[in-house]
């Protein structure tokens, strides 16, 4: 006699019809202290992503119980949020690995897919003039378009155990080079580097550099640490200070590019798959730099909707410094004469 076989869901199989998934949550039935504990963010945060991102992840399927796109939100957050693997968290929220992979997968796209959206520098005059005005208020320090530096982030070792992403830990991870503003939002985020690139390769080969040179605000600069060359659109430190003025002007430098240390500790604190504490990113190097600009992204996000911008000094995971370097020195004369000039005009 033939037997017949039945084709079972993954999650059903697992849990039972009697298991509260995802599927079956409503957002309205917790209360934000619930959502916030446990997926990171409120209800209202929550609910616009779900909009933000719906068309994109409501895509057609053969499946019956294709995963809506409300879950798929929560279980890719949940991931971000928590720090935890994905097999540990699909158990949490009652759905199976796979079906926890494909969310992450999916929210991950989706939102590399508006990072130019969220992730870009203004270009108003008005918004220019406001962002050197907030940078100015911070510590005197004038015509700042931004503060730029690298930060790595942990991943496993690519099957073809590339060591290029070995970094000087000897650690495999990515270096990520970002611009912020004086409130922590990212102006740009390249989260793709080899970790075994130094700082002043990354941005020698990076699409910010194109962007300065070529297109971007001529009457304005960014601020980067002694990891960097000086040049005409990048003002560094100097590297001797020995009259009042150069000492003013470092202390200044110091005040102003520490935003970007405590953007970077915020964004740790918040998407805890990025903090290394709990391990690194399980996937290959291209996903794993989709899924940091993803959570760049929604960090920004965040900061638009009046969430928490910085983290307490002594919270989340501290970050050493992430490799030792030897003060860069500047070839360029014009660069020198601009900071000369800052000196002179502001400092002195």
């Amino acid at each position: 006699m033939a037997v017949p076989i039945a084709v079972l869901d993954c999650d059903l199989l697992l849990y039972g019809r009697g298991h509260r998934t995802l599927d079956r949550f409503k957002l309205e039935d917790v209360t934000d202290e619930y959502l916030v504990s446990t997926y990171g963010f409120p209800r209202q945060f929550i609910c616009y992503l779900v909009d933000l991102l719906g068309a994109s992840l409501s895509r057609p399927t053969q499946r019956s119980r294709a995963i809506s796109p409300e879950t798929q939100v929560l279980a890719a957050l949940g991931f971000y949020t928590s720090g935890s693997f994905q097999t540990r968290m699909g158990d949490a929220i009652g759905i199976s690995q796979a079906s926890m992979s494909r969310c992450v997968a999916n929210v991950t796209e989706a939102l590399v897919e508006r990072a130019p959206q969220f992730i870009h520098f203004p270009e108003d005059e008005a918004a220019v003039q406001s962002l050197k005005d907030d940078f100015y208020a911070l510590a005197g320090m004038p015509g700042v378009l931004g503060v730029v530096d690298c930060t790595h982030v942990a991943i496993k070792a690519p099957n073809a155990e590339d060591l290029s992403y070995v970094n000087r830990k000897g650690l495999h991870s990515l270096n990520c080079l970002m611009v912020c503003d004086a409130r922590g939002a990212l102006l740009s985020a390249e989260t793709h580097w080899p970790g075994s690139m130094p700082d002043c390769t990354v941005l020698q080969q990076a699409a910010l550099t194109s962007q300065f040179e070529n297109e971007l605000h001529k009457d304005g600069w960014l601020l980067g640490d002694s990891s960097f060359f000086l040049r005409t659109w990048l003002m560094t430190p100097l590297h001797i200070p020995e009259t009042p003025a150069e000492y003013r002007y470092n202390m200044a430098h110091s005040a102003t590019h520490n935003v970007i240390e405590r953007t970077f500790r915020t964004i740790r604190l918040r998407f805890r798959c990025l903090d290394g504490s709990k391990g690194t990113l399980q996937y290959s190097p291209e996903k794993s730099s989709h899924i940091i600009l993803a959570c760049c992204v929604l960090h920004n996000i965040s900061l638009q909707h009046g969430l928490d911008v910085w983290s307490t000094p002594a919270a989340g995971h501290a970050e050493p410094p992430e490799e030792e370097y030897e003060q860069m020195e500047s070839m360029d004369s014009e660069a020198c004469r601009i900071r000369q000039e800052l000196l002179l005009t502001h400092f002195s």
